[in-house]
């Protein structure tokens, strides 16, 4: 774009930049990229602002290492329980009764006692770390809700939104699973490992710690090579999931238009072939699945057992008890959860960092129209609206607007009509800068939209739409979305204004009425009308309507016309128009034909041009003609249709 000072100048050659991920990802679980991820995620482990948490890790890191010396503990206690209840066991002929009655008690109680402390460390750990990951997940999922609204409409049209809900849905669940699985069970095993090879060297030989160590990689190294062959299976089953949580939502919206062509069966077979490629790639994931785990049991099952055949040799040759070959056992056995959970932290993670793939490739996706860094906040002073010579296309083989050129003087009403596809619309979309065009400007009170902050510009714009989609909450919810802070007077005088208010007090409930999905609960003309009191509570001083009687009947049309037109005093207003009834009062008419102006004037002087605004308004009046005699027709042969009723009862 271009500065105030030179808004006529082409702004780019190539067309508006269009955001895209970048070619690298941040966040991949392609294989050597798990430590960027995890340093990635570390900025939301540790907030900078956030002392209290950073104090809750340090106390949980404290309470890991002594969770785990007790862990060590216990098979110790197992050990010598073991040792003195054995018969023959070093010193035991010599040790008096009393002794071989009360130790082994003991031995047993202290036993408990460490499984219990034991237990009670690690709670104590997870519960100080649960606001540490919690936090974390609700940051990053805000993060990634706030940065998809800051995403160009373009986006939005070309995502579907059961698709973009449900990555939102997946990133937060793995986000969730990488935080609680690196956190309390990877770090604590790596602990709880180092440990156990100290034991192992200290109380056997080295023998017993290279087997450990054998098994621990061999482990690893096959839990590792599995997953990675997993990545691709569980990919395909997110496609798959996506694709069928995307038709679900999809055809539940339309739930309307699928029972007016009853296509109920076709619907099911669509939503069906989609589960069955979900089912497949479930099924595939599953046996993949049972081939990691049948691995690991195995190659852990071989390490113990080799550790266990050393001891009994040593037992035989003297230089191990009874004892020790309890310890061994309960200590690898000890050892064998961890180790599960490492296999089970790789893979869950590997799966988590694939699910939350979709959602940092959303966060490093630059929008389309972003703030300038020296954007100031629009300053309306009279609300002179001009479009300065706007080129604009969504495609480049297909221009929308072709050097369009026109005022909307402070405080007149300018229509722009036209046959489908001008670009009428369009020209609201760039007052809003939902996009921005290629070449020209759109300015306000002299300072180009383009150099101003986007919500200054959207605050000082009302509008009212020809499709009237509605939050699923209440009617007062809805309308008050237009001025959050406006008391309920002001909400009842915005729908007294929009010809509502009668209506929502008939309801049981009043203003705490639920609308349903997207306003479904409501007629068409009463959406609209709940269209209009939003933007009448705004109260902003540029108003874009866009055809916004065309959801009303005839009646109402003409109420809500001159609420419009109360409305539209003192204010700069663009009219988006399909029925030129309503807009025979503006000050300048604007016909727009292939991204043109092919002509311009009032209402009067158009029809005497006798040019392309003469035929569309010739052609309504045929229309509108041919309806009105169809209603007297109807009419009028009611009372007839009447008398010729026959009285069932009397046949």
């Amino acid at each position: 774009m271009t500065s105030s000072a030179d808004h006529a100048r082409p702004q780019s050659a190539t067309g508006p930049r269009i955001e895209a991920a970048p070619a690298r990802r941040r966040v991949s679980a392609e294989k050597g990229e798990l430590m960027s991820t995890f340093r990635e995620l570390w900025t939301y482990l540790w907030p900078q602002d956030r002392a209290d948490l950073r104090l809750r890790i340090l106390w949980a890191t404290l309470l890991l290492i002594v969770a785990k010396l007790v862990t060590i503990v216990v098979p110790y206690t197992f050990k010598w329980a073991t040792d003195a209840l054995t018969p023959g066991a070093a010193g035991s002929s010599e040790i008096p009764i009393s002794w071989l009655i009360g130790a082994p008690v003991a031995l047993t109680l202290a036993y408990g006692l460490m499984r219990i402390l034991m237990a009670l460390f690690t709670q104590m750990r997870d519960a100080l770390f649960a606001s540490v990951a919690m936090h974390a997940v609700r940051r990053l999922a805000l993060e990634t809700f706030e940065h998809m609204h800051r995403l160009s409409l373009r986006f939005h049209l070309e995502k579907k939104t059961g698709g973009l809900t449900r990555v939102l849905e997946r990133g937060r669940a793995g986000i969730e699973t990488i935080v609680r699985m690196t956190m309390l069970t990877a770090v604590p095993t790596v602990v709880e490992f180092v440990l156990i090879l100290g034991v192992l060297l200290y109380e056997f030989d080295w023998r017993y710690a290279a087997v450990t160590v054998a098994m621990i990689v061999a482990y690893m190294w096959f839990t590792t090579k599995a997953t990675q062959w997993r990545i691709g299976i569980r990919r395909s089953m997110n496609e798959s999931d996506t694709e069928a949580n995307t038709k679900a939502v999809d055809s539940l919206l339309n739930y309307e238009t699928v029972k007016y062509f009853g296509a109920e069966q076709r619907e099911k077979e669509r939503y069906d072939r989609s589960m069955e490629r979900f089912e497949s790639a479930s099924v595939k994931a599953y046996t993949s699945l049972a081939v990691l785990n049948a691995g690991q049991a195995v190659i852990f099952t071989l390490g113990l057992t080799i550790c266990m055949v050393l001891v009994v040799m040593g037992i035989r040759e003297g230089r191990n008890t009874v004892g020790d070959f309890v310890l061994v056992n309960a200590m690898l056995i000890q050892l064998y959860q961890p180790l599960n959970f490492m296999g089970m932290v790789y893979r869950e993670i590997k799966q988590a960092v694939t699910d939350i793939e979709m959602m940092f490739d959303i966060l490093d996706r630059a929008p389309e129209v972003a703030d300038r860094p020296d954007a100031k906040p629009l300053v309306v002073k009279a609300g002179d609206v001009r479009f300065e010579n706007v080129h604009f296309h969504y495609v480049p083989e297909r221009p929308i607007l072709r050097g369009v050129t026109f005022d909307v003087p402070a405080g007149k009403t300018v229509a722009i009509v036209g046959p489908s596809g001008a670009g009428k619309s369009t020209l609201s979309r760039l007052l809003f800068r939902f996009y921005e065009p290629q070449q020209g400007a759109v300015l306000v009170d002299g300072q180009n939209i383009a150099d101003v902050t986007q919500s200054s510009l959207r605050a000082a714009v009302g509008m009212v739409p020809q499709d009237t989609v509605l939050f699923n909450d209440t009617i007062g919810y809805n309308v008050r979305y237009g001025r959050w802070d406006a008391t309920d007077a002001q909400v009842e005088e915005a729908t007294k204004l929009a010809q509502i208010d009668r209506f929502i007090r008939s309801l049981p409930e009043g203003y705490k009425t639920s609308v349903g999905e997207r306003g479904l609960k409501l007629s068409g003309g009463e959406k609209q009308r709940v269209a209009i009191a939003r933007t009448l509570l705004k109260g902003p001083p540029i108003l874009v309507l866009d055809e916004a009687t065309s959801a009303l009947d005839s009646f109402t049309e003409k109420d809500i016309q001159d609420a419009l037109e109360r409305m539209s005093r003192g204010r700069t207003t663009l009219v988006i128009a399909h029925r030129l009834s309503t807009i025979v009062n503006a000050d300048e008419i604007i016909v727009l034909d292939k991204g043109l102006i092919v002509e311009r004037g009032t209402h009067a002087a158009l029809l005497e041009q006798g040019g392309v605004y003469a035929q569309l308004w010739n052609r309504q009046r045929e229309v509108d003609q041919a309806r009105e005699t169809l209603e007297r027709r109807s009419k009028e042969e009611e009372p007839s249709l009447r008398v010729g009723l026959v009285d069932p009862a009397r046949t």
